[in-house]
């Protein structure tokens, strides 16, 4: 049986905490490993834990979580970072993804979509909520920057996966549209990462909006 996914929570409200704890510690392929109520404790908490994914509040006292989030990502080998939020179009949110964060999750989600989302971002294979996230993109805006040399590298099949993969389909749907199967849809994907240097698929769909190529 493989390891656990190591969570840590980082909330200033102690109960929303509880009531997260109690859902995660409820599987037996999640772990919760730490907690903190603020950006400063979290950084703390996370460099003795070592978890595979944070789950990060963005309005906290003493540190914020787009200032931890800033820290903890400029940090060797960091852990998946997940930002929690009140309100669906947060542009703090849209920041933080930009800084690295794998996605970002409403508050009052589902437990079941919350679980999903956990083990979606360790696994680094989809994105959290797509739609979700083109729209938050959307109405943050741009930052329209000239298209890197980097993007050229990529073959004209890989053009057609980036795209479709930056609107946020899955790669079931991918595989669909282009005639494919899903395990050469994964392969597309991985290459188009490596050649892009992303991280994952939420860093695809906003390289995608930067370079106005969605």
């Amino acid at each position: 049986m493989t390891d656990p996914i190591r969570v840590v929570l980082v909330d200033d409200q102690a109960l929303f905490r509880a009531g997260i704890r109690m859902v995660v510690d409820s599987q037996p392929d999640l772990s919760v490993v730490g907690e903190a109520g603020d950006g400063k404790e979290a950084l703390a908490v996370i460099a003795r834990t070592q978890p595979d994914v944070v789950l990060m509040d963005i309005r906290m006292p003493v540190m914020d979580g787009l200032a931890a989030t800033a820290e903890l990502l400029a940090r060797p080998d960091p852990p998946r970072v997940v930002m929690l939020t009140t309100f669906d179009l947060d542009e703090a949110a849209a920041r933080a993804i930009r800084q690295g964060a794998s996605g970002f999750l409403l508050k009052d989600a589902d437990p079941e979509f919350l679980l999903a989302a956990i083990r979606t971002v360790h696994a680094g294979s989809a994105v959290i909520a797509a739609a979700a996230t083109r729209e938050l993109f959307a109405a943050a805006g741009p930052e329209t920057r000239p298209v890197p040399a980097s993007f050229q590298t990529l073959t004209d099949r890989e053009r057609e996966v980036f795209a479709l993969a930056a609107r946020g389909l899955s790669n079931a749907e991918i595989a669909a549209r282009e005639f494919l199967s899903e395990a050469t849809v994964k392969t597309h994907i991985s290459r188009i990462l490596t050649k892009l240097a992303l991280r994952d698929r939420v860093q695809l769909v906003v390289f995608a909006y930067d370079h106005g190529l969605n």
